[in-house]
């Protein structure tokens, strides 16, 4: 991982988007920043399109695709798309349909609870209310796992046919083929009607995560805030770049670096 500022200012000039994890990354401590929320707006002003794509549930993400001036947030790992209509409505988009998701979400269901029997201390996250197409177990934001129970609750949902992964705060599982990077160029074919492969040069990905990780392999212009060192020796792929400063912090310096070019 190089120090952002060996970013050449002949890349970031040619950027059209920047696709972005949420917690720990936009956030800092469960809340967006003045100088994160100030970085959103002067890059939409320019131009750059934003896409915020989370693990965090549906009715969890619903307020901030409002508020943010992002063009949509991509939530539960890949599955829904969330983004303003005509007249600012919230308009909601899915990956599988509704029959498929009923049927996906009582599995689910049943596999938690094994969860919950069988990994101790292991609960459920507090934003499970929210969530419509995963399940998510709290490791670090309101309840704390060590790395052999998270490896345990990881290893229950890939036991059960699930798709898991683990992210600064919780450990998710789901069923079906989505994921971050494909939810990527869903969003931004579905949102901005662009092919994200056909110009990935042209994006730039900012995370803090394990989860990160397919995101970071993926694009060639990848950054990591500098709290992503926490989870250096597990990363497959590390990001090109890291910055300097943490969380919503470190977001608002890599956008002073795509503006400054």
């Amino acid at each position: 991982m190089q120090p952002l500022r060996a970013w050449p200012a002949a890349a970031r000039r040619g950027l059209v988007g920047l696709l972005t994890d949420i917690d720990d990354t936009l956030t800092t401590e469960g809340a967006i920043t003045p100088d994160a929320l100030q970085a959103l707006h002067a890059l939409a002003q320019r131009g750059v399109h934003v896409i915020a794509i989370t693990g965090r549930p549906v009715g969890w993400s619903e307020p901030f695709a409002l508020q943010w001036p992002l063009a949509g947030i991509v939530a539960e790992n890949g599955s829904v798309a969330l983004t303003r209509g005509p007249g600012g409505a919230l308009r909601k988009l899915y990956v599988q349909d509704e029959a498929l998701r009923r049927a996906n979400h009582a599995r689910m269901q049943q596999v938690a609870q094994r969860i919950l029997r069988e990994v101790p201390g292991a609960t459920l996250s507090r934003d499970s209310g929210g969530r419509e197409t995963d399940i998510a177990i709290d490791h670090s934001e309101f309840a704390h796992l060590p790395p052999a129970r998270i490896a345990e609750v990881v290893a229950i949902m890939r036991a059960e046919g699930m798709n898991a992964t683990v992210s600064s705060i919780h450990v998710n599982g789901w069923y079906g083929g989505h994921h971050k990077l494909s939810g990527a160029r869903w969003a931004v074919r579905e949102l901005l009607g662009r092919a994200l492969d056909a110009e990935l040069q042209r994006w730039v990905y900012v995370g803090d995560s394990t989860n990160d990780v397919l995101m970071f392999e993926h694009f060639p212009h990848s950054v990591g805030v500098a709290n992503i060192r926490r989870f250096e020796a597990e990363l497959a792929f590390k990001p090109a770049y890291v910055t300097e400063c943490e969380r919503g912090a470190g977001f608002a310096e890599v956008a002073r670096a795509i503006l400054e070019s």
